[in-house]
């Protein structure tokens, strides 16, 4: 076995695929040993964490989004920012405390959330995002009850999950059970982020003869941050605008 398959069994593959780099600079710079030995070390830290970082961005499925610098603060209504941007910090990962982003279509609820999954992950955070009609399609797919099982563990491992666009769609009983059941799992365990459309008062629309919903309620907003977004749609306003172009 070489060098280079004994450092690739280590996994040691930054250093492994740069092995003669490391050491030719090395002679012409008359480092030392212990000075080749950390700067090899140093640099497979940095490879490893950006594969790291690679990986959970991969596993979020943000998809595509506009940065949070785009964001029109002006554009809505109501909308408090201060509240916004206290959800981009290190304490408030750490805290495990939920988001509820509400208010109408268009006003950025989902790029503020995809912005947040993005913030997530490059601190260290595995993310998912979806929507709830994605989710509760996902989890009423699953042929066995071992199979549901592991699903949600799957949503229950993230350590932070985002579920988008709640209130858009109506779900039955079975289908208020499955978000239901994600949200008890994670319950004062790991974030969640939801963004909806509809108060929480008219939740029983979107969830109708739905026993859970109130308990559902309960246990996401309990110690939540809730950011209600207020005014017209930035599609709608784009839309007017192209329309009285000449």
């Amino acid at each position: 076995m070489t060098l280079y398959d004994e450092l690739s069994e280590l996994r040691l593959h930054y250093i492994a695929q740069n092995l003669d780099g490391f050491l030719s600079q090395a002679e012409v710079s008359k480092s030392s040993h212990r000075d080749l030995i950390a700067r090899m070390v140093e640099l497979e830290l940095v490879e490893r964490s950006r594969r790291s970082t690679d990986r959970r961005l991969k596993e979020a499925r943000l998809g595509r989004f506009q940065p949070m610098q785009d964001y029109d603060w002006n554009w809505p209504k109501e909308i408090d920012r201060k509240a916004v941007e206290s959800l981009f910090t290190p304490e408030f990962l750490e805290s495990r405390r939920n988001a509820v982003l509400a208010g109408a279509q268009g006003l950025g609820k989902t790029m503020i959330a995809r912005n947040l999954g993005h913030y997530a992950v490059l601190n260290g955070y595995s993310c998912l995002f979806t929507t709830a009609s994605a989710l509760t399609i996902d989890l009423g797919a699953q042929e066995s009850r071992h199979a549901l099982q592991r699903r949600l563990r799957y949503y229950e491992s993230r350590d932070f999950l985002i579920i988008d666009d709640i209130g858009y769609l109506s779900f039955d009983t079975r289908a208020a059970d499955f978000i239901f059941e994600i949200v008890n799992r994670r319950y004062e365990k790991a974030a969640i982020c939801i963004s909806t459309n509809l108060a929480f008062k008219d939740w029983a629309q979107v969830f109708p003869g739905a026993p859970c919903v109130t308990a559902m309620i309960d246990r996401l907003t309990h110690n939540a941050r809730i950011i209600k977004i207020a005014g017209e749609s930035h599609r709608l306003r784009d839309s007017k605008a192209n329309k009285e172009k000449p």
